[in-house]
């Protein structure tokens, strides 16, 4: 037996018309779909650190960019060019 909402379950069970069998496996799915919601939460959250970690590193390679053309016109300017 898979994982089950056990409210869910006892409310398809008191409703008109469901037997046993349907409200089982109605919570079995929509428990289902919950387990699948949190592992998708968990790859949001995985991503959003990797994209925060990429913008921090380009603008961290930027800077450097920025500090290397300043050397290089410094020097330039060192040497009259």
């Amino acid at each position: 037996m898979s994982l089950m909402l056990g409210k869910l379950y006892d409310a398809l069970r008191a409703a008109e018309g469901i037997d046993e069998t349907q409200a089982r496996e109605a919570a079995e799915e929509v428990a289902g779909y919950e387990s699948r919601l949190a592992h998708i939460e968990g790859d949001l959250t995985l991503l959003k650190w990797m994209v925060g970690t990429t913008v921090v590193l380009t603008i961290g390679l930027l800077w450097m960019v920025l500090r290397l053309g300043e050397t290089v016109a410094a020097i330039a300017a060192k040497l009259g060019v």
